[in-house]
């Protein structure tokens, strides 16, 4: 029996059949929904409300509808008062939505007791997020960590959802149907799950082989860090002319991509475009971002883009860190030091002074980026300095793999060797003395262009 599927190859999966009550289709229309706690929140609840229709948007599907009730806590049945339930239910029938999409999480009894009383699927904000992953992820990795995190999410909820699973008896031999299938559905959703977790362990392998290959091209590796949509992907284009895709949307990028750029003469970097984070990341999904968590935690640098044309990016900067710290980083992890880019300055009014700090810059139009590059490298080199060298003949390949024509300048030819001017580091010139080059007397010479 393939432990991948069901015994009957053309039987669908139970997430096929049952996954559907948990995703939105392009098709469908919705209504948005939360609750506004009050205690001068109402600013925050707006605009995480204005960030679930981005992210319905991005999901395809039209919002038709925005309800909010202000109460102090969620219902722990329902979630909403009944009589609010009642006036969704009634407006949805109006406007013709096939879905409600809930502001919060909602506990398996909410979500079968809201699609009881709404009489259409009501999902919560991490189905949406993750039905966004599933539509968008592209690399093998990324889409089985998406299905993973999805069968995990659907495997409490299983129980009430759809007529197949009604149970029609209780005790001892008067056990349904309805219970048989659930424990069936049950059985098949853990072994997708184990067949899951043994296809990611290969994946991790693999991924372990490429970064080491990555470490010996001695090349510092910097990541772009940042919340969704604040303009990662139009930095990396900036820098390394990636071609990377770029919308005007919540996760337009799912996929970790690596492109090296030049920082400085003769000083090139890997950039590693990383996927956006967002509010109230659903824990699951934490492992579809393996690679980018991968490529913060080994970075020499990280690049903290803000989009300071936000009116939330002072709680979107917040937010980022939060995670840095608690999902990505462990207690023991040597952190990478952090220089904030305020990009979207071009969208800024030029008299705002709010106390931001950071390297203001536009990755659209390129103001300040020469600035953002000149403190990048002066971060990854802070001990580059000019010296005179004398290389021996024998050591001229190591001085050719250690620089670049941009960084050495030939002086002269002598008998006992090629005198040159180089930038170098103190690591650089350190591995040449061992090699046997000597640095004349004449080492204060001028220094090359940076």
């Amino acid at each position: 029996m393939n432990d991948e599927g069901s015994s009957r190859p053309n039987e669908p999966l139970v997430e096929d059949r049952l996954g559907r009550r948990a995703r939105v289709f392009g098709s469908e229309r919705a209504i948005l929904a939360g609750i506004d706690p009050g205690s001068g929140g109402s600013a925050d609840i707006e605009a995480s409300m204005r960030e679930l229709e981005s992210l319905a948007e991005t999901a395809g599907i039209p919002t038709v509808a925005t309800v909010l009730q202000k109460r102090n806590r969620p219902d722990p049945a329902t979630f909403l008062g009944k009589g609010k339930i009642e006036e969704i239910r009634r407006a949805a029938d109006e406007l013709e939505a096939d879905v409600v999409i809930f502001n919060h999480e909602l506990s398996p009894a909410q979500a079968r007791n809201l699609e009881n009383a709404l009489s259409r699927k009501a999902i919560d904000r991490t189905q949406l997020i993750m039905d966004i992953f599933a539509q968008r992820a592209a690399t093998k990795e990324a889409k089985l960590q998406v299905e993973l995190a999805q069968l995990r999410y659907l495997l409490p909820r299983l129980r009430g959802w759809g007529a197949a699973l009604t149970r029609t008896g209780g005790g001892i031999g008067t056990r349904g149907p309805g219970e048989t299938q659930l424990e069936l559905d049950r059985f098949k959703v853990n072994r997708r799950i184990h067949a899951l977790e043994r296809r990611l362990k290969k994946t991790l392998a693999e991924r372990s082989v490429r970064r080491k290959r990555r470490a010996k091209s001695d090349l510092p590796q910097i990541a772009l860090v940042g919340y969704t949509n604040s303009g990662k992907s139009t930095l990396l284009n900036r820098l390394c002319m990636a071609g990377a895709a770029v919308e005007d949307r919540l996760f337009a990028t799912l996929d970790t991509m690596v492109r090296r750029a030049e920082i400085a003469p003769g000083r090139k970097a890997l950039f590693v475009d990383t996927v956006g984070f967002i509010r109230n990341l659903p824990h699951d999904l934490v492992p579809a971002f393996a690679a980018t968590l991968e490529a913060v935690r080994h970075a020499d640098l990280i690049l903290h883009v803000i989009d300071r044309a936000g009116s939330t990016w002072e709680e979107d900067q917040r937010v980022v860190l939060e995670i840095l710290e608690h999902e990505i980083f462990e207690a023991e992890d040597d952190r990478p030091q952090t220089v904030n880019v305020l990009n979207k300055i071009d969208a800024v009014p030029s008299d705002t002074s709010d106390g931001a700090q950071g390297v203001a810059i536009s990755a659209k139009d390129g103001t300040n980026v020469q600035q953002l590059l000149a403190l990048v490298a002066e971060t990854l080199f802070p001990d580059d300095r000019t010296v005179s060298l004398l290389v021996p003949f024998s050591a001229t390949g190591t001085l050719h793999r250690w620089t670049t024509p941009e960084r050495v300048e030939v002086l002269e030819h002598t008998e006992s060797g090629v005198r040159v001017r180089a930038r170098v580091s103190r690591d650089e010139l350190q591995r040449l003395r061992a090699a046997g080059v000597e640095v004349s007397a004449s080492g204060a010479s001028p220094a090359l262009p940076r």
